[in-house]
């Protein structure tokens, strides 16, 4: 009997022709990180960025999905703070699903959410348009989504089972995708995929931050297949202290896997789990494509500080004392004529009403006027401050107003609240003539005041040489941790006037 010779050659030259044939006749099962390289074209318009936390990631799923397959009872929930733009997305919430499936589990049933229902369908719809696409049908032809259960928030698969020329399709699992805070009624899963749970409008936002908590804690459990074995992925960058992160790590701690990879570890290295993970950074970056250090330098003046530390540093601790560099602020002692100055604003942070025992801790009244030169750097021409009672204070605000005449433009800061939205009208009415806009801020002050900070330490924010100057920089000096917060909120928010600054933002 002699060895059968195998024709190497044959076998590269029909892989080279067509791979899918000769991995199904091999009986390769893909890895979850060859299925991303396989496939990435079919969910993805971009050039596919590899780097070493793509398949750091999938091999973490791998682990996961392998026990539910298995039945075994889960180590762990899976959570992961990656910063966005890393292809967190395309790894966890549309391919991931789509492997397992493809992997023999085809009876999985996952449940799938976002902070927005759009988001939360647009990752379903292009999970399900892989499962559609001629590669995919190709590759895995007994894998099908029946037409009478194919929706993008609730699509099934089935799966082909042959028998000589018979065909018969057995029911296999499903994906129901819904918004956080959505009714999940009637629906489980074996694994849970939360992919970013709230954006930083809600995050700044406590009834938001409450609402998001009560759902992954109190409705989402309850809708795993089995307690004992169904698992979930949550996926996002951290947005505050008290996330949905910060509550299951406070809640969880041995029951949870941590994955945290940070932008950069020049400043946030202790943040990193596991800490093996150092190792794979290039230059104290997680990706030098994706994220170089330019990138990240362009994310900061758009993030802020405080936005920067929760998104790139998964770090949301709200800035402590030297979050402004009052010394950076350059000073200006004559306002020349030939300074081409685009718009003017004067804002006004009120106080409600003057301290009537004379307390040294009253809250102050302060309007601070600002404009932006068309070269985008800003001054602070005046700051008016004090502590009235409610008509003194409306009358300066007139008699203000007219010193700096019609063309400046004028906020007021509208507090929560049937009464705050009354004072807010007394004001504009005491301004009639003046162009006035009520603003009513949402968040802490912290975030408000980040995209201020960033141009006061970068040099942008310049000071009219005036007496009110060392009350104003002792007090950006102090920011958040001082007494008085009255200036920087008031400058803040012209700031943000000025540029067309949004108080949080997100990418993705």
């Amino acid at each position: 009997m002699t060895d059968q010779v195998v024709d190497t050659d044959a076998i590269i030259a029909r892989a080279l022709q067509d791979p899918y044939q000769v991995l199904q006749e091999t009986g390769k099962k893909l890895s979850l990180y060859e299925f991303i390289l396989l496939f990435w074209s079919e969910v993805s318009e971009d050039t596919f960025k590899d780097n070493w936390h793509v398949k750091f990631l999938c091999g973490h799923l791998e682990d996961m999905a392998f026990r539910v397959a298995k039945n075994l009872p889960k180590k762990h929930d899976l959570v992961i703070n990656i910063p966005p733009g890393t292809t967190k997305t395309i790894i966890c919430s549309i391919m991931f699903p789509a492997w397992c499936w493809a992997r023999g589990w085809y009876w999985m049933r996952f449940i799938t959410a976002s902070y927005s229902a759009q988001l939360a369908l647009e990752s379903a719809e292009k999970s399900r348009d892989l499962i559609k696409s001629d590669k995919f049908m190709k590759m895995y032809p007994d894998l099908i989504i029946k037409d009478d259960k194919d929706t993008k928030s609730n699509f099934r698969i089935a799966k082909k089972i042959r028998n000589g020329s018979r065909i018969r399709l057995r029911h296999g699992g499903n994906r129901f995708s819904t918004s956080v805070g959505g009714s999940l009624t009637g629906f489980h899963g074996h694994i849970l995929i939360i992919d970013d749970p709230l954006n930083p409008d809600q995050a700044a936002s406590e009834k938001e931050l409450v609402n998001c908590n009560r759902w992954m804690e109190q409705t989402l459990p309850t809708r795993k297949t089995d307690k004992e074995v169904s698992a979930m992925v949550l996926v996002m960058q951290r947005l505050h202290q008290n996330d949905p992160t910060g509550r299951i790590l406070e809640k969880k701690k041995e029951k949870i896997k941590h994955i945290c990879l940070p932008g950069q570890i020049l400043h946030y290295k202790q943040f990193v789990k596991p800490k093996e993970a150092l190792l794979k950074y290039k230059d104290n970056l997680l990706d030098p494509v994706r994220l170089s250090w330019s990138a990240l330098g362009e994310l900061l003046d758009d993030l802020g500080q405080y936005g920067f530390a929760g998104q790139i540093g998964q770090n949301p601790t709200p800035p402590g004392g030297g979050m402004f560099k009052p010394d950076h602020m350059p000073v200006l002692n004559i306002l020349s004529s030939e300074l081409n100055i685009v718009k003017t604003v004067r804002y006004w942070d009120k106080a409600a009403t003057k301290d009537g025992t004379g307390s040294s801790t009253a809250s102050y009244t302060a309007g601070v006027k600002m404009c932006v030169f068309r070269n985008g750097q800003f001054l602070i021409l005046d700051v008016v401050r004090g502590r009235w009672g409610t008509d003194e204070r409306e009358a300066i605000i007139k008699s203000t107003a007219i010193n700096d005449g019609r063309n400046v433009h004028i906020g007021l800061e509208q507090e929560p609240g049937s009464a705050g939205k009354d004072g807010a009208q007394a004001t504009i009415r005491n301004l009639a003539g003046f162009s006035v806009t009520a603003d009513r801020p949402t968040g802490d002050k912290a975030y408000r005041a980040d995209p201020f900070s960033v141009q006061v330490n970068n040099g942008n924010v310049i000071l009219m040489n005036a007496d009110w100057n060392k009350a104003f920089k002792e007090e950006l000096e102090m920011f958040p941790n001082g007494t008085y917060k009255d200036q920087v909120d008031a400058a803040a928010a012209a700031f943000n006037m000025l540029a067309g600054k949004k108080q949080v933002k997100v990418i993705r």
